[in-house]
């Protein structure tokens, strides 16, 4: 992904299709090295039993049913995509590139889908999954499981919502990060800072957006479960457009009459480089909480457990640090307006960090119910650096 920066900064590639390859430059690797590497494909979590030789016969009728329910699934999310205007608005992201993205690759996608069901099928251990059970239902075929449909939803629910948000933002911060002369920022603490900063937020995006293309069983990426509760849904929904309550007029704006670091340590020059430092350490951390899930990243889903990276630290290293840079970059406790809007900017802020912490409380509701989260969460309660600071802090310990 670097090496393709340098390429794009070099000829001055810019466009949203460069950025689309940097998500490739991404996603490439990784999936070789999980495959030659890692072999993920051979882990019992995929539901793959690569010895299995079922005869096409035998497995057709069941993959012709999932492909019904996964048909199905596609052409309601293709409705709504369709029959929605915030799809086709630019006010909230770049949705109409996202959207004309989709519609470029839907014959591929229908067209692959058929090899691809008939074949995995015939290797699957219980090849009666969510779209099989959709397939079922619509078909009148007996066996269908009810839960089985609703996860199978909620699952593509998920993708189709952040899928389409994650391919919108791509192009924008790839062009900014590409249009800027690394030699020019040199010159200025506060410039660099944010040069970094932004390419960080490049990383990062660049690995969501290849976690949600890349929910596959052969990577072993596939997902196991989605969030079944409002709470969590209502939660992460309301941290994004069109749901965002954070926004500039939004309920939890807290940037009225605020400035940022720049503005009210513009008289301490010495401190300008600290600050900046420390906001492009938590950057970096929210990015390596990204990067950390390789091809697994997701919302509201469970796709396996991470116990490694900045999640040996803490439970939610990218909730924390997001919230921690928030603080530090606009400090709403100042405010040019007067100690009024200060006072309320603090207040909304405290909110938004409220909201992520309910955030972190729905997610661990959803991964509960897994042995091995239970058996992490109590390992981190015991010897976690940040938990432990926690709870000195208040008195726990």
């Amino acid at each position: 992904m670097t090496a393709w920066l340098i390429v794009a900064h070099h000829f001055g590639m810019n466009g949203p299709y460069a950025a689309l390859v940097n998500v490739l430059a991404c996603a490439l690797p990784m999936v070789v090295w999980s495959l030659a590497v890692d072999k993920v494909h051979r882990n019992p979590s995929t539901g793959i039993d690569w010895s299995l030789k079922r005869p096409w016969r035998e497995t057709l009728d069941g993959s012709v049913t999932k492909l019904t329910g996964l048909w199905l699934t596609w052409g309601a999310i293709a409705a709504i995509y369709a029959l929605g205007r915030v799809w086709w608005d630019t006010r909230y992201a770049n949705y109409p590139f996202a959207m004309s993205c989709f519609v470029a690759i839907a014959p591929a996608l229908f067209a692959l889908s058929v090899p691809y069901v008939l074949w995995l099928d015939r290797k699957l251990t219980e090849p009666r999954d969510g779209a099989w059970s959709l397939g079922a239902w619509a078909m009148g075929v007996e066996g269908w499981d009810r839960e089985a449909i609703f996860n199978h939803l909620r699952s593509w629910a998920v993708k189709a919502f952040f899928l389409a948000f994650m391919v919108a933002i791509v192009p924008p911060g790839f062009a900014e990060f590409i249009s800027i002369d690394p030699m020019t920022v040199l010159r200025n603490p506060v410039a660099l800072a944010m040069y970094c900063v932004t390419f960080m937020f490049v990383a990062d995006v660049a690995f969501a957006t290849a976690g949600y293309i890349l929910t596959l069983r052969p990577l072993d990426s596939h997902i196991r479960t989605a969030n079944p509760y409002a709470a969590g849904w209502t939660a992460a929904l309301i941290c994004y457009p069109p749901f965002l309550l954070m926004g500039q007029g939004g309920p939890l704006d807290y940037h009225q009459g605020s400035a940022d670091w720049s503005h009210w340590l513009g008289s301490f020059p010495w401190l300008l480089p600290a600050l900046g430092a420390v906001l492009v350490a938590l950057t970096a951390i929210y990015a390596w909480a990204t990067i950390a899930f390789g091809l697994r990243f997701s919302n509201l889903t469970h796709r396996g457990v991470l116990t490694h990276g900045p999640y040996a630290w803490t439970r939610h290293p990218a909730y924390l640090s997001k919230n921690l840079f928030w603080w530090l970059s606009t400090m709403p406790f100042l405010a040019t307006t007067g100690w009024h809007d200060a006072v309320r900017n603090a207040a909304v802020m405290a909110c938004v960090s409220g909201v992520y912490y309910w955030r972190a409380q729905t997610e661990e509701r959803h991964l509960g119910s897994d042995p091995a989260y239970q058996e992490y969460s109590a390992w981190m309660a015991r010897n976690a650096p940040v938990p432990r600071l926690f709870d000195r802090i208040l008195g726990r310990r």
